[in-house]
């Protein structure tokens, strides 16, 4: 997936996301331990007065050797091994710590003392009934084999297989009861209660010592969850904003290295589409993948293992959730995932009819289309408001159906563990935390749902960004060691040898074995029909293309053999719209860099007829100029173009097609200052108008692609019949005899 692979792009980032997963490891951890807690806080702190254990901590000698009636030898030598006399009081014994402190141990003490204790407890209660101080037992129904078996035993008559056979009874009994193993750990714990009242224990300081030694873990528990959360939120927000940044800055870079060929492939409109909502929705996603994506399979998981550990039988309730929920996402993906990734191109075609809208905004309404352009803004915008629809509409339809899920798993846990807990296989306490794990499963699933929303949206985003930043530029430089001459001071001389050139998605050629020279200090000028391929021709200069076959030099110097940013330092382009850009008028004039002073900018403004305008102006040079230059007129928008392309003393001055907007006067005047002003530069000059070029040192006639013509004003009035024509429509015999 493109927009995992957005994550490995940067060993910083890589570094980051491991540290994330750290964290949401131990903020789950912390947060799955919480339920067994609150388990513990039920089943012990409340039911069984803080008693954790059938293995008491202290107990009697005289109990110790009741309860050892009932064991074999094994189990008393194991029993006597684990505990140790009090020094403090006689006739009690004391769990060493060494048992005190290991659960294996204490879980294997427990399964030892819980029949004998059972069967205990049940024969006082038989004793206390009998003498008409207490109720009778109902838990075992001795018959006379039980009975002389017990009498056997308690005797000292007994052997290790009458104590099994007795404790096989009992179990047998309780089963057929339907008590479960729970109903005898409670009653062992009844036995331990009554010992250490008998003891003298403060049965309320230990029960409450356990619910606040119980509390202070939860609340350790809770801090690190806590902390380990508010660490994974900041580095996802880091995380995030950093590779917003870093996209933006790639892909700008790559845009700006673009040529033509790469502008053309994407339009601007995508573009901007790319490099701001694109990137946008990969920071959303990247925030909600790293803070829900990588925690909630952790929450799953351990859930999961925690539900097996709960030994409650309710675990087929979370695996038939699994297998719906899973099924409700797989359905859900299959059905959005083609609608997510027709959500971007919408939105360029929503940005591109827009921007044509605004840009051409007087055109439309010069010719009263503005219902139509109405009309296809409405479409646009509403193929993206039905898709945006579907897919909100299908992603809402989710979030009840996880409720109804999740309902019915509580329903049904509730139900069978009721039965579980009446029938003695379980306490409330485990109950609790079932239910607990089985929302955590759940909510798991209702996180990565949540994130499917984004994922699919964001791939198709980091798709189309990764697009922009691998796309390679058609023109590059070659490498430092293989430029030429990039410290020599350049004369200026243009030469086309036997050039073609063909777009890249084109048949045919649009230039085909065009070779001429521009020298410094003359002006060269081109001229044709529309479509004869001047405007191509002039971007073979600056290398905004390059050329298919043969080769444009400069001083004798393939353009190509210098690197991208010698060659377009040598050059004054002015293009067919000038463009202005938001800042002041001296902002714009001194756009080459530091080097242009305010003397080249002033003189600059004078050869290009802009000085009496700004100078009309009330802030002068320091006039603000909008955005695009539009509240400037055409004519002055051009000269301001046509100033900053004098002001940085280029060696060679291209203008394609720059006098359009400007009068005749200006226009004269213009170019009477140009031959003055920058009399060392070689001027080549694209041209619609005749009386533009008629004084070029040489003119280049240019139709369907090729060379129909070549010399001054004169020699092409007699040689080449297209040149003629223009002239003949452009001016009256007296002009061109004039």
């Amino acid at each position: 997936m493109k927009f995992i692979s957005l994550l490995f792009r940067s060993k910083k980032t890589v570094l980051g996301v491991l540290v994330v997963i750290a964290l949401l490891v131990v903020q789950a951890y912390c947060e799955l331990e919480l339920p067994n807690y609150t388990s513990g806080i039920v089943d012990v702190g409340i039911m069984q007065d803080g008693v954790e254990n059938a293995a008491p901590t202290e107990i009697r000698e005289t109990s110790m050797q009741g309860l050892g009636l009932f064991m074999t030898e094994s189990e008393r030598e194991t029993a006597g091994e684990a505990y140790e006399n009090d020094g403090e009081r006689d006739g009690v014994l004391k769990l060493k710590s060494v048992y005190a402190d290991d659960k294996e141990k204490i879980s294997e003490l427990n399964d030892l003392f819980k029949l004998p204790m059972l069967i205990g407890i049940q024969l006082r209660a038989a004793q206390d009934a009998a003498a008409g101080t207490g109720a009778e037992s109902t838990a075992i129904k001795p018959n006379a084999e039980l009975l002389a078996l017990i009498q056997k035993i308690m005797t000292g008559q007994g052997t290790d297989a009458d104590v099994e056979k007795l404790h096989e009874s009992v179990s047998g009994q309780m089963e057929e009861m339907g008590l479960g193993d729970t109903m005898i750990a409670s009653a062992a714990v009844e036995y331990v209660k009554a010992e250490y009242e008998e003891i003298g224990l403060d049965m309320q300081k230990l029960q409450t010592d356990y619910m606040v030694h119980t509390g202070l873990i939860m609340g350790v528990f809770t801090l690190i969850a806590c902390a380990a959360a508010v660490i994974v939120g900041l580095l996802a927000s880091l995380m995030s904003a950093g590779i917003g940044r870093r996209l933006r800055r790639e892909s700008f870079e790559r845009i700006m290295s673009f040529s033509n060929t790469e502008m053309d492939k994407f339009s601007p409109a995508s573009l901007i589409t790319r490099s701001t909502n694109d990137i946008q929705q990969i920071q959303m996603a990247m925030v909600f993948f790293l803070r829900l994506v990588l925690f909630a399979p952790a929450m799953a998981v351990g859930g999961i293992i925690m539900v097996g550990r709960t030994d409650t039988g309710l675990s087929w309730i979370i695996v038939a959730a699994i297998v719906v929920l899973a099924a409700v996402i797989g359905s859900l993906l299959g059905l959005t995932m083609p609608k997510f990734q027709r959500i971007q191109p919408l939105i360029d075609n929503v940005n591109l009819v827009s921007r044509e809208i605004l840009t051409g905004l007087p055109v439309i309404r010069a010719f009263c289309r503005e219902d139509f352009e109405k009309k296809r803004f409405d479409k646009a915008n509403v193929d993206l408001y039905k898709t945006q629809l579907f897919t909100n509409r299908a992603m809402m339809m989710f979030f009840p159906l996880i409720m109804f899920v999740m309902n019915i798993v509580m329903l049904g846990i509730v139900w069978f563990g009721g039965k579980g807990i009446d029938a003695g296989d379980m306490q409330v306490g485990d109950l609790m935390a079932f239910m607990s794990y089985a929302m955590f499963i759940v909510m798991a699933f209702m996180m990565l749902s949540m994130v499917t929303i984004m994922l699919p949206r964001a791939s198709v985003a980091a798709r189309r960004v990764l697009e922009v930043i691998h796309t390679d530029s058609t023109v590059t430089d070659k490498p430092k060691e293989d430029l030429k001459d990039e410290a020599a001071a350049f004369k200026g001389l243009v030469e086309f040898h036997d050039v073609s050139f063909r777009y890249h998605d084109a048949d045919e050629d649009t230039l085909s074995h065009i070779s001429f020279a521009a020298e410094p200090g003359k002006t060269t000028a081109i001229i044709g029909g529309t479509g004869s391929g001047k405007s191509t021709l002039i971007n073979l200069i600056p290398r905004l293309f390059d050329v298919t076959e043969g080769s444009v030099t400069i001083d004798g110097i393939d353009v190509r053999d210098l690197s991208q940013h010698k060659l377009r330092s040598l050059m004054g382009f002015v293009p067919q719209k000038g463009v202005l850009f938001s800042g002041t008028i001296e902002s714009n004039l001194k756009f080459a860099g530091p080097e242009v002073s305010d003397g080249d900018m002033r003189t600059a403004a004078e050869i290009a007829q802009a000085s009496d305008f700004i100078a009309e102006k009330e802030g002068g040079y320091e006039s603000e100029v909008s955005q695009g230059g539009t509240n400037v007129s055409g004519g002055q928008r051009q000269r301001l173009s046509i100033a900053r392309a004098i002001a940085k003393h280029p060696k060679v001055l291209i203008f394609d097609d720059s006098f359009s907007a400007l009068d005749f006067k200006t226009d004269s005047n213009l170019r009477r200052a140009l031959v003055r002003g920058v009399s060392d530069s070689a001027l080549i000059i694209v041209a619609q108008r005749i009386a533009t070029i008629l004084r070029a040192d040489r003119i280049i006639v240019l139709e369907d692609g090729e060379i129909v013509g070549a010399g001054t004003h004169e020699e092409l009035m007699k040689s080449c019949g297209i040149y003629r024509e223009i002239a003949v429509s452009q001016l009256s015999e007296d002009e061109l005899s004039a």
